[in-house]
């Protein structure tokens, strides 16, 4: 469970989620479906509340290029 308020923003709420799993917060992809969860947004933008499942990924670098993996 990842603490945090409807007007943080994406970015925040991955930083958080980030030091409570080890891993930097850049590397985390958030998704519902086929939407990609932009940093700059709030949680309330994208309707997010308590008990909202969200997908996890993460992003890994090959050559300077920021890659997913899926």
């Amino acid at each position: 469970m990842v603490k945090c308020m409807p007007s943080d923003s994406i970015g925040d709420f991955k930083k958080v989620l980030g030091l409570q799993i080890g891993t930097d917060w850049i590397k985390i992809i958030l998704k519902k479906g086929y939407m990609i969860f932009k940093d700059h947004l709030t949680l309330d933008d994208y309707e997010i509340h308590d008990g909202t499942y969200l997908e996890l990924y993460y992003a890994w670098t090959r050559g300077g290029r920021l890659t997913w993996n899926i």
